[in-house]
């Protein structure tokens, strides 16, 4: 019979062990689909690191995918260490690009000067503000977040497909469903010329950084820390659950804003209703990937930007799906689950009574 006991204490090497093993394995799992392809596993794996490492190109390739990522992988780890389940990134994230688009492209005659905060601000109160929606429906009437938050993705992508057909169409987009461009004062720099990565990743770094330090050094972050481990005990500490909470939903929708803000404001120009293909659900993936670690999500999130565009690379050589990338961080989100698992608890083969008695 098998028994799960929980560990006493969890040492830093096992914790950070955990996550690289959870890679390693989600790497061997989709070596599988790749043999059945008839194409050479270890053949594939160089190519699809040659395709994410391998020039100055696919480096800048592998900045600019993991920008985004590394946001809404921090959207995810704020909201899970409270034990607020937000799975609303991709929503969140179309708001902050639909509001940096409303803003930057000219409709409120800002000067130049402030043309970048302002798209910074505004997409960041967008997705802020969307996240405090599901935040307020759990605290107030006891909704599941994880629906309500799901469900709005859906919802916010319907009404930016309104929007780019209807008020916010480009009239010189020759008929296809598209913003106006942002204005130049509002797009942020390229950080090397004729390459896609831009300032936004150090907007991303800088968040990382930002919430690693409120996480680890304020009340605020022991207060966050607090109420997601018990809200009731964080409650007769006189902890504020409910104003706890409702900020947690503001930074972390906040922060999945501004990874849309990157994707209009730093890559594309301008919104279309194909702008993210999922970074919000991927974020999820590198927070758990982190193991909720502000700092470990820019490490998650340059591993699974490297397996999305090495595995573009690698596709193009060899002829395998570039789906193979989806199947490594669905697995990654697995092998994750079940590291987290022995992390936390230590297995015991009990042998049952009139058995010779108890082993382990």
């Amino acid at each position: 019979m098998i028994r799960f006991e929980p560990r006493e204490t969890v040492t830093p090497l096992r914790r950070v062990a955990a996550p690289a093993i959870a890679a390693l394995a989600a790497l061997l799992l989709a070596s599988i689909p790749i043999a059945a392809a008839g194409a050479p596993v270890f053949s594939a794996y160089a190519l699809m690191a040659k395709g994410a490492f391998g020039s100055l190109f696919a480096v800048s390739e592998l900045l600019a995918r993991a920008t985004p990522l590394i946001l809404t992988g921090l959207a995810a780890a704020v909201a899970f260490r409270a034990k607020l389940w937000n799975i609303g990134g991709e929503g969140q994230l179309y708001a902050g690009a639909l509001a940096a688009v409303a803003v930057g492209s000219g409709a409120l005659a800002l000067p130049p000067v402030v043309m970048v905060p302002s798209v910074i601000v505004a997409g960041a109160l967008a997705g802020g503000l969307l996240m405090l929606v599901p935040a307020l429906l759990k605290v107030r009437l006891g909704a599941d977040e994880v629906v309500t938050t799901l469900l709005l993705n859906f919802v916010v992508l319907l009404f930016v497909q309104m929007m780019l057909e209807g008020p916010m169409k480009d009239p010189m987009g020759m008929g296809w469903p598209q913003s106006e461009p942002m204005l130049e004062a509002a797009t942020l720099p390229k950080l090397m010329a004729r390459m896609r990565v831009h300032a936004g990743l150090f907007v991303a770094l800088g968040c990382a950084l930002l919430v690693h330090v409120v996480m680890k050094r304020t009340v605020w972050g022991y207060e966050t820390r607090a109420v997601g481990e018990n809200p009731e005990a964080a409650r007769h500490a006189g902890i504020p659950v409910t104003a706890t909470m409702l900020r947690v939903a503001l930074l972390s929708g906040g922060l999945a804003g501004l990874a849309g803000v990157g994707e209009v404001a730093g890559l594309k120009g301008y919104l279309t209703a194909d702008l993210s293909p999922g970074f919000g659900y991927a974020g999820i993936v590198v927070a758990m990937l982190a193991g909720l670690s502000p700092l470990g999500v820019v490490v998650a999130a340059l591993f699974i930007a490297g397996v999305f565009v090495g595995a573009d690379s690698m596709s193009r050589a060899i002829g395998v799906s570039n789906y193979l990338a989806d199947l490594v961080v669905a697995t990654s989100l697995i092998a994750v689950l079940v590291s987290g698992l022995f992390v936390r608890f230590r297995v015991r083969f009990v042998r049952p009574h009139g058995q010779g008695g108890h082993g382990s």
